[in-house]
């Protein structure tokens, strides 16, 4: 009997036991749990938080540079746009109207012979070094860092080595030769970069999709690679179209500051950017600086405008072809 009951009363005594624990288990994981919800909603307003300071500081930002643009723009309309008259757009140059016609030629005449040089040189030399090279190659990666370091040099070291090279050495004195010279070499490392990561940006899918039918390297370069890259390559085009136009210190050592439409590729000429140095430099005539700066702004916004919709265009074509096809 008394082996029963403390059996029993063991028993008894273990279910208890038992009872308790599972309540003492059970009101630990309740406080765990309330724990953890406390922990998950403080990480998600601490993340929320977050991200809305970094969407107000990119938003700020981007007010901030839209805001400066167009004060810049602003101011230059509103000093420059009273002072433009049909005297500055005169064939001939003289200390009367002030023309900008024959800079305005000449920057165009720079643009071309400059893009004419450049262009085919820095599009072959990123054709070489995408498409019969290997990307990892040491050469590749030199030519790289030569091409990145060009980029950064400033443009007057640019103006005194043509000065010493084209000017001196070569005796073409200051011409529009010289400067074209020294601005296809200041923006070719610009085509450079630009050409070659249009090129690695297509998919590797076209260049095997065109050996598979048959196509050689060359074709295919010249067929399928360059019109799917041509957006990137216009890029460093209009990049270099800006630098041409806004370049006046390699200019001044390099093709002078006549302002008269040139005879030939050896006589000294005056650019947009040179014209404006001139104005403004001589403390006279500010106000038709100012409004040459108008016509540079002009100018420069349609050739980017024109040079958008080309892409734009050439991009669509090439979209309806794949779709045909």
């Amino acid at each position: 009997m008394s082996g029963l009951f403390d059996s029993s009363g063991t028993g008894g005594g273990g279910s208890s036991g038992n009872v308790s624990g599972s309540m003492n288990s059970a009101a630990g994981t309740l406080p765990r749990a309330s724990l953890d919800r406390a922990l998950g909603a403080r990480h998600a307003r601490r993340a929320g938080t977050a991200a809305f300071i970094q969407r107000s500081l990119v938003r700020l930002s981007a007010v901030l540079t839209l805001a400066i643009l167009v004060s810049i723009i602003a101011y230059i309309a509103v000093m420059g746009i009273p002072h433009i008259s049909g005297d500055l757009f005169s064939l001939s140059y003289n200390s009367t109207n002030l023309s900008l016609m024959p800079a305005l030629i000449n920057t165009l005449l720079m643009t071309v012979l400059s893009l004419a040089i450049a262009l085919p040189l820095g599009l072959g030399a990123a054709i070489f070094l995408v498409e019969y090279t290997g990307r990892s190659n040491r050469f590749v990666q030199i030519v790289r860092l030569m091409a990145e370091t060009l980029t950064g040099i400033p443009s007057i070291v640019y103006g005194l080595f043509g000065l010493l090279f084209f000017v001196t050495a070569l005796g073409w004195h200051l011409s529009l030769l010289s400067g074209a010279l020294t601005l296809a070499i200041m923006i070719l490392p610009v085509i450079l970069r630009t050409a070659e990561e249009a090129l690695k940006a297509v998919p590797d899918a076209y260049r095997e999709g065109s050996f598979s039918l048959g196509a050689g390297r060359l074709r295919t370069v010249l067929k399928v690679l360059l019109p799917a890259a041509i957006p990137g390559i216009l890029a460093g085009v209009i990049l270099s179209i800006g630098r041409i136009f806004g370049e006046s210190a390699a200019l001044i050592f390099t093709a002078g500051t006549v302002a008269e439409l040139p005879e030939s590729l050896f006589d000294s000429t005056r650019t947009l950017s040179v014209h404006m140095y001139v104005l403004a430099s001589e403390g006279l005539h500010i106000d038709k600086a100012y409004a040459t700066a108008v016509v540079l702004l002009v100018i420069v916004f349609a050739i980017n405008m024109l040079s958008a919709f080309v892409a734009g265009r050439l991009t669509q074509g090439e979209g309806k072809g794949e779709g045909n096809a």
